[in-house]
């Protein structure tokens, strides 16, 4: 098991650029199992999800070519049906998170799919219904098969209809809507999710000449049509890469400069910032984040606690509450944050109460913090990572704390983010991979 040594305590200062959007980007590039004709995408980030998901896509015939660093190109004209099936195919997707959204494509192109439940962060219950409901709206029948531990679906034809979804799920939209495309006739979604990763995922299909209405809104209306072809795409900038980076310069009060953002596609991030007293500037499509000795946290107009909840888009995103808690802990003032889709996402609060954050945990879902102004430092501690985005909270907390803190099981943290180390390390900070 690897881990980060990080010497807290340095200002940074410099240009850094986010990576591609990991969760477009395990979305898009299942899309290329629903045509036989090449697809192009650039901007991959080469991070562990990604690597993971291309490679579990090879397993069953999918032709990979790496044409330059974070672009490639995927030719699905020849896959193994048998391997599809198999025990091992089926054991590898319940490791991978974004495996599930290989269901929807499959299913629609050979009329049957394993889906197991899906591996990932540990971070509460993430359901399944809302992907199999989807895919039986369209005709699929299921049975569970306890051998392989998965669902079975078949379809020998999926036939669009009208659904509302029980949740604005990301990657159930995203798996009905790929299903969809090769159904017969006209399929309906109601209370579909709008992120823009499902707005890029409708584009890449409408490239690749499906038919779909309504993209940016939570009411898709998808036409059928009897096959797709090959396209080219470009993933959008990490949004919580920004976030990250952002909640980075303010806990280490630096003068830090984003490049090439997608601002219009951030939505109310830079905002939410905002109200914890980051004076963050847009500078066309970059943002400027000033040095500031003091961040004050607003209060909402009648004088009440600030509170800051994730929510479906164009909510907050829950990817980010995590950055935003430990970026509290070093503003004046205090806050609520309300974490409501993930039980257990918020159990890393207990290592920085250890380094000296005043926190108070409510229950599984809401934690106040009380912000120390940066007149008390955090401490320094030895700490593991249990999932992506609490595991990038503690290594910004950590580069903030006075002393050299020490991260295992950064494998977590390498699932989201690329050579993080590195790039950091370009604006001034002091983070050793150690590997054992």
């Amino acid at each position: 098991m690897s881990s980060f040594v990080i010497e807290g305590g340095h200002r940074l200062q410099g240009e850094i650029r986010p990576q591609g959007a990991k969760n477009e980007a395990l979305q898009v590039i299942c899309a290329v199992l629903l045509t036989p004709e090449e697809v192009v995408i650039e901007n991959i980030p080469e991070i562990l999800d990604v690597r993971n998901l291309i490679e579990l896509l090879q397993s069953i015939g999918v032709k990979v070519s790496r044409l330059e660093k974070g672009k490639y190109a995927f030719r699905a004209d020849n896959l193994d049906e048998d391997a599809i099936g198999s025990e091992d195919f089926v054991r590898r997707c319940a490791r991978l998170r974004g495996s599930v959204m290989i269901a929807g494509p499959l299913l629609a192109r050979f009329g049957h799919v394993y889906f197991p439940k899906p591996g990932g962060d540990k971070i509460g219950r993430r359901r399944v219904d809302t992907h199999i409901l989807g895919m039986m709206n369209l005709g699929a029948t299921q049975e569970y098969d306890p051998v392989r531990r998965a669902y079975l679906l078949k379809a020998k034809q999926l036939t669009g209809k009208y659904m509302l979804l029980d949740e604005a799920s990301v990657t159930g939209t995203a798996n009905i809507l790929m299903a969809a495309t090769l159904a017969q006739g006209k399929t309906v979604i109601y209370n579909a999710a709008c992120e823009p990763y499902v707005q890029q995922l409708s584009r890449l299909l409408v490239a690749m000449g499906a038919r779909i209405d309504g993209i940016g809104s939570n009411l898709l209306t998808v036409t059928g049509v009897a096959a797709l072809h090959g396209a080219s795409h470009r993933i959008l900038p990490d949004m919580i890469e920004v976030g990250s980076f952002i909640g980075m310069a303010a806990l280490t009060r630096s003068a830090i400069t984003i490049k090439d953002t997608s601002y219009m596609n951030l939505g109310i991030i830079p905002e939410q910032f905002r109200r914890l007293g980051v004076g963050l500037e847009q500078r066309g499509d970059d943002i400027f984040v000033p040095q500031q000795d003091s961040y004050v946290i607003d209060s909402f107009l009648d004088g009440s606690i600030m509170t800051l909840a994730d929510a479906p888009w164009p909510g907050l995103t829950p990817d980010l509450l995590s950055v935003m808690l430990v970026v509290a802990t070093q503003c004046r003032g205090s806050v609520l944050i309300h974490q409501k889709m993930f039980e257990s996402r918020l159990f890393f609060v207990d290592r920085l109460i250890d380094m000296g954050a005043q926190i108070i945990l409510c229950d599984p879902h809401r934690a106040v913090v009380i912000g120390h102004d940066h007149n008390f430092q955090l401490r320094a501690g030895k700490m593991l990572s249990p999932d992506i985005r609490a595991g990038i909270a503690l290594l910004l907390a950590a580069m903030s704390a006075k002393g050299t803190s020490e991260i295992g099981n950064i494998e977590q943290i390498d699932r989201g983010y690329e050579d993080i180390e590195g790039r950091l390390n370009a604006l001034g900070a002091k983070i050793t991979r150690k590997t054992e």
